[in-house]
């Protein structure tokens, strides 16, 4: 998931030189829902109306990223999730990872799976060999080669195109792209000529946007990456906003303000067609770090597996 410096404002530049894209993104008028009940209820409508994709956490409280996860755990995870969703993102393809596709797979749901890219080159060879193997037994419907790798400075531009490459010869039957944020591929038109599909992260939340202005926001992310799409399928990978935890700028964290950007993000995606994963199933502590207190509560479940609202 995006963290966002704060003196990064391209929404407002974006705005000084482009026209209003002609899709409404005003969103609901939520002063019609005079009380917290009504709000909770059309939050839970919305969720049970189904929802294209989520984002797959996969850690206990406790776990952490280089801890393998058993595939009991990944099953009962996925469980909660199939009544929701048609898709299913993971983030990795080791130490347990590469069971949510598999499980996915096997209870009817697509996945969009990762293969987990760093500056550690040795275990980059161990991401991209599982990546294609779950490809070739059949388990991805697209292919995911790092994860905001460039935002992280993780590699250069050059390495990451070689694995991307590499991917896509390894299985020509798939969709291969890359996540980053959406300017990335603005930025580096690159990306676009060598993705099959493009893969990008929107978050109004990391730019600061109060509540009211964020499906805009994320509208205009979506626009700037579809302008440079060369025709190519857009898909918003991550977007989601926090229940809890520090405010930035503008952009406040609160249950209710989650409970709006997910009502409204599910409306705009589904009345314009465009696929979106959102940012995430359930809440995990050890994202508690350089996000501050807030990165632990992007979940739509709570990190005992309760829904929120």
């Amino acid at each position: 998931m995006s963290f966002r410096n704060e003196e990064y404002h391209p929404y407002q530049e974006y705005q000084k030189h482009h026209e209003p894209d002609p899709v409404d993104s005003s969103g609901i008028d939520f002063k019609a829902y005079n009380s917290l009940e009504d709000l909770e209820k059309l939050w839970k409508d919305t969720l049970n109306t189904g929802i294209h994709g989520i984002c797959f956490s996969m850690y206990e409280d406790g776990q952490q990223p280089g801890d393998h996860i058993t595939m009991e755990q990944v099953e009962r995870r996925i469980g909660i999730l199939k009544p929701y969703t048609k898709w299913v993102r993971s983030f990795s393809c080791i130490e347990g990872n590469e069971y949510v596709p598999q499980v996915a797979h096997n209870k009817g749901l697509k996945t969009l799976v990762g293969a987990w890219l760093s500056n550690d080159l040795d275990k980059n060879e161990l991401e991209i060999e599982a990546l294609i193997d779950l490809g070739k037994k059949g388990f991805v419907d697209i292919a995911a080669v790092g994860n905001e790798v460039l935002y992280r400075n993780d590699l250069s531009i050059e390495q990451l195109l070689k694995y991307i490459k590499r991917v896509k010869k390894a299985l020509p039957n798939i969709p291969v792209g890359y996540v980053d944020a959406y300017y990335e591929f603005v930025v580096h038109q690159e990306l676009v000529q060598h993705s099959d599909v493009i893969l990008t992260n929107c978050y109004p939340y990391w730019e600061g946007t109060h509540i009211d202005y964020s499906l805009g926001h994320m509208n205009d992310m979506f626009h700037q990456v579809l302008s440079v799409s060369q025709g190519k399928r857009v898909i918003i990978t991550e977007t989601g906003w926090p229940s809890q935890g520090e405010s930035l700028r503008e952009a406040h964290s609160s249950a209710i303000n989650a409970m709006k950007y997910f009502i409204n993000a599910q409306r705009w995606s589904s009345q314009n067609d465009i696929d979106l994963f959102y940012f995430s199933s359930f809440d995990e502590s050890w994202k508690k770090g350089a996000e501050g207190e807030v990165g632990a509560y992007w979940g739509l479940w709570d990190k005992l597996e309760q829904l929120k609202f």
